[in-house]
Formats: C-alpha cells, sequence, structure tokens
C-alpha cells in the first residue's frame, strides 16, 4: 500500500530558537537567549521541566568565539555583492519572512549556547519551501561568490551552521518539513529534508502503520542533518547509524544549481558508486539536501533491564560478551550511566522513582516474549559473571517507561545538579574491547583536574559522552584542555573524534591525526571536484592545508 501525505502549510514555523541538543539522543530543550557572541544572559529563561534560570544565575565569558577571516577570503563577494545578492534574493523568494536581515534573527541563526567554538553571524537567512526554491538561492550565491551555510534543526555541537565572516547566506530548510509519500508495502517513505525524525514516527504511529524511522539522534533534529552528519543514537546497536541503508536515496542541489536524484527507490542497487553515501557525513559541503526516500523498520514489542556495578570497568566489560552471544541481535540500546550521572538524576528529582546511585547499564530488548525472557535471563546471568551488585527487568510498559526514565533524563539532571553551570557535550568512539580503559583513564583524568562530570555512552558500540560542566572562563579553558585529551586519548585507542556528532568546526584538527594526510586531501578533492568555488559551508570539516607545519 502507498499513501501519499497531504502536506501541511506551516511555512511560517520559526525554530531558530530551539537549541535541542543532537547526537546521544540526550533530552534537552536550552533555549537559551544570546545577546552577543562575547555575552551570554540567561534572564529567567525556561530550561525545561519547569525549571528556570534566574537572573542572578547569569554566566558571561570573555572568550572570543568569532571565526577568523580566512587568508582566502578574496575569493569571495564583497559587501557591496553581499547586498546585491540579498536584493535578488528577495525578488526570486518574495515570500513572507522568506528574506530576513533581522540582527538578532542573523546571529541566533549564527550560534549555538550548546557549542564553545567559534561563531559569526550570518549576512541573511533565507526560508526556502521547495527544492526550486533552493536552486533559485544557489544560483544566486554562485553568481556572486557568496557562501551558503545550510540550517535546520539548530541542534548540532560542532559549529556546523556558524556564519561565514566574510558574509553568507544561511539556508534555513526547516519550512521544507513535509512528508510526501509513505509506501507501507515497501517499508519506505519520501520526505522533504526539514522534518524531524520524530514527527515522522508519529505520524506513522497516527496512521496505525506499525513501522517506524529508527536513527533517534536526539530531539528536533531533522532529516537533512541527521544525513549532514552522519548522525546515530541511542538505537546503534541493533539499527546502525545513518551511513547504514537507512537512506535509499537523496535528492540534492549541487554548487552548479543542478539538481541530482542519488538512486530509485529499490532497497537495493549495484549501479555505480554509492553517490547516497557521498552525501551522507558531507556536513553540506557538497550539496543541499532537499528530499530523501527514508527504509523503514517494523515495529517491535520491546522491555527494558537494568544491571549496576561497582565500577564502569566492570560495567563495560560485561557488554562485549553480551553483544557476542546468541541474544545480543536481541539487544536494541545497551545505554551507560556513570555514579555521577545516577547521583544526578536522583539529585535534581526529574525521575519519578530514585535508584542506587552506582555505574549502570540499561537495555532495550526487543522480540516475542519468549525472545525477551531468554535474553534477559541470558543478560542477567552475564552480568553476575562481570559483579553486578544489582539486575532489574521490567516486565510491564509501565515498569519500562519508569525505568527509562533516568536514561532519558540524563542530560537534564547533569545541568541541574549545579545551578548556574554550562556543560560541554563530548563524543568520541573506539573498538568496544577498548571502551573499559577510554572510560577509565577518561575519569581519571577529570578527576585530577578536579572537573564536575558525568558519563552516558551508548556502550554496545563504543561511543561515549562526557558531560563536563563549568562557570567561568577559567573552567571552560580547563574543560577545553580536557576534551583535546579526550580526543587523542581516542585516537591512540584506534577510535575516532566523533562517533556521531559530527566534524563541524570543532573536530576538523583531529581528522589528520585519525584519518592521515592523503585521506583528507582526497576528501579535499572531491570537495574542490564538485563545488570548485568552495561556496558551500566553507571552513567547515575539511581540515586547514599545512605547509611546512604552518597553517594556511
Amino acid at each position: 500500500m502507498s499513501t501519499r501525505v497531504k502536506p501541511e502549510n506551516d511555512s511560517g514555523s520559526f525554530r531558530g530558537l530551539q537549541g535541542f541538543v543532537l547526537g546521544a539522543g540526550l533530552t534537552l530543550a536550552l533555549g537559551y537567549y544570546v545577546q552577543s557572541r562575547r555575552t551570554i544572559h540567561l534572564d529567567g529563561v525556561s530550561v525545561g521541566h519547569g525549571d528556570t534560570v534566574h537572573p542572578e544565575q547569569t554566566f558571561k565569558t570573555s572568550r572570543d568565539h568569532a571565526l577568523p577571516v580566512p587568508p582566502n577570503a578574496s575569493q569571495y563577494a564583497s559587501n557591496e555583492d553581499v547586498q546585491r545578492a540579498i536584493a535578488e534574493l528577495r525578488t526570486a523568494l518574495p515570500g513572507e519572512d522568506a528574506v530576513t536581515t533581522d540582527p538578532d534573527v542573523l546571529n541566533t541563526y549564527g550560534h549555538s549556547d550548546n557549542s564553545y567554538h567559534p561563531t559569526s553571524p550570518h549576512s541573511v537567512v533565507v526560508r526556502p519551501q521547495s527544492t526550486k526554491d533552493v536552486v533559485k538561492v544557489v544560483n544566486i550565491a554562485r553568481k556572486y561568490r557568496v557562501p551558503i551555510v545550510p540550517y535546520s534543526g539548530a541542534t548540532s555541537l560542532e559549529g556546523h551552521f556558524s556564519g561565514y565572516p566574510t558574509g553568507d547566506i544561511c539556508l534555513d530548510m526547516s519550512g521544507m518539513d513535509k512528508i510526501l509519500e509513505i509506501h507501507e508495502n515497501d517499508g519506505d517513505l519520501i520526505c522533504q529534508s526539514g522534518v524531524q525524525w520524530e514527527t515522522i514516527n508519529q505520524t506513522l504511529k497516527e496512521k496505525g502503520i506499525p513501522l517506524f524511522f529508527p536513527l533517534d539522534p536526539g530531539p528536533g533534529a531533522t532529516i537533512g542533518g541527521m544525513i549532514g552528519t552522519g548522525c546515530s543514537g541511542t538505537n546503534a546497536v541493533r539499527y546502525g547509524t545513518a551511513k547504514s541503508e537507512w537512506f535509499l536515496n537523496i535528492t540534492a542541489v549541487l554548487p552548479n544549481g543542478k539538481v541530482i536524484k542519488t538512486r530509485r527507490r529499490a532497497r537495493k542497487s549495484a549501479a555505480g558508486f554509492d553517490l547516497t553515501k557521498l552525501f551522507i557525513g558531507a556536513e553540506g559541503t557538497l550539496g543541499i539536501v532537499t528530499e530523501a526516500t527514508l527504509r523503514l523498520a517494523p515495529l517491535i514489542p520491546t522491555k527494558v533491564a537494568m544491571a549496576q556495578f561497582p565500577d564502569v570497568n566492570h560495567a563495560v566489560s560485561a557488554v562485549q560478551e553480551i553483544l557476542n552471544s546468541p541474544h545480543g541481535p536481541h539487544l536494541q540500546c545497551v545505554e551507560l550511566l556513570d555514579d555521577h550521572m545516577m547521583n544526578a538524576i536522583n539529585t535534581t528529582g526529574e525521575v519519578s522513582r530514585k535508584l542506587p546511585v552506582s555505574d549502570t547499564l540499561f537495555f532495550k530488548i526487543q522480540g516475542n516474549d519468549e525472545a525477551i525472557a531468554a535474553t534477559a535471563k541470558a543478560v542477567q546471568a552475564t552480568v553476575a559473571r562481570h559483579g553486578s551488585t544489582r539486575f532489574e527487568f521490567a516486565k510491564t510498559d509501565q515498569e519500562a517507561e519508569e525505568l527509562w526514565e533516568s536514561r532519558k533524563y540524563a542530560l537534564i539532571s547533569t545541568i541541574g545538579s549545579v545551578p548556574g553551570a554550562k556543560c560541554w557535550t563530548t563524543d568520541v568512539c573506539v573498538p568496544t574491547s577498548r571502551l573499559p580503559q577510554l572510560v577509565y583513564e577518561t575519569k581519571k583524568d577529570l578527576a585530577e583536574n578536579k572537573l564536575q562530570s558525568t558519563i552516558v555512552g551508548h556502550v554496545g558500540d563504543g561511543n561515549f559522552h562526557a558531560l563536563i560542566l563549568f562557570k567561568d572562563d577559567k573552567e571552560l579553558e580547563s574543560v577545553s584542555e580536557a576534551v583535546h585529551r579526550l580526543v587523542h586519548r581516542a585516537i591512540r585507542l584506534d577510535g575516532t573524534c566523533t562517533g556521531e556528532h559530527g566534524v563541524g568546526v570543532g573536530k576538523k584538527e583531529y581528522l589528520t591525526e585519525e584519518l592521515g594526510e592523503d585521506t583528507v586531501e582526497l576528501m579535499r578533492t572531491i570537495k574542490r571536484a564538485i563545488d570548485p568555488s568552495n561556496i558551500l559551508n566553507p571552513s567547515k570539516l575539511y581540515p586547514d592545508p599545512v605547509n611546512n607545519g604552518k597553517k594556511e
């Protein structure tokens, strides 16, 4: 059965202030209002679930977060050309609020309070409603040599949507948020790139279609951003990441203004390069994704289990044995919350039931009743061999929801545990056998440097996040240094600087160490071939070239 979904008109929706955290399946809407790049005021705005940051908790930073002007800035439009481009954009997209130069909007769109990397405001924000609109914007941008920075859910953490310092067009794709077709018999759907993954799953549920889209990077994330960063989330153990086969094809506007579709809708194809994957993880530097065909998965009954341990090493060491057992395929999620996180959750009172303060694994188990029961029994036996001090299996949906609350409110609880603090959310990934060493060394490093932190991890695939708190510039500097050490530590363990958050501005300095100069140069070669004028999201993803040990 195929269903063509009637688009709903909500083109006036404005998501620039969402500020949702992406990448870890972490649930929080910060909603901070930014007055300038140098000073951040938190004046009585809601942080979520009724908590309020009051004026006396105001946090200010004197750090200059402006992106430096690059040495090749002269290749781009002059100020006069930028203004000519804006005038032409207003003619090409005449709708209400389709083109705006409001200073507050430009600053908000170019900044994220959840990211501590360089930022700059945009020159103009443009809100297209169709692929044709995007083509118009791209053609005007290349005519005047104005960089384009894609934007949608505003959930990324690595500076992906920071403005370009010499002037740029921020292309807000959030208005292109329609589900166009649902093909239930084929198990796929076609949508625009600005639709949120939660909206997709809610729509399928409301229509009584027993399918869902399994990638769950975090609330507010949109399909275009998920493609751009190569996202994943808590379900990666069972369903993999965006770089698996969940995107069957995409429609993209190239820097030359041409529109391509990477392949047909068949589940598999051996017809040449996998061009769909070329755009996954490219962070908007090769083309603007406007539509995508998503593969869906069947809904399977799920229950939750929890195991607690005397330390993180015992907890993490149990995971690989469980995943490699015959019951491993029935595990949808394996999540770690360390003792500091459990304490924060209990302290802030976000959950209905407090659990003992101990390093804890949370499991989601899928299958029929017999498979779930057998898997839960096997998991209990395995964690016992690894020193588990407590095991609990939720037999009903209500018990499962209650038990999973601790995982759901991890980030909210971390922020709320220290009034007035900010939080740097890290992201690294290593082979699962190396994860105990990485977690141990990281916790030791943070403790020795007297940094307050919690840890949450998708330990089933070796990905974990340290949530490090700070209150002032001095503490922020210490946190930044700790994050650098963490990334280098992960790479030394044959891991990656980012498991799911992407590269953006914040992680590009590590790519040469991780991948090697020749691999990075191949990435640059592809970029130059597709975007020779370098107008799509410049200064992101690709490391700065180095000559004789000095950056160009």
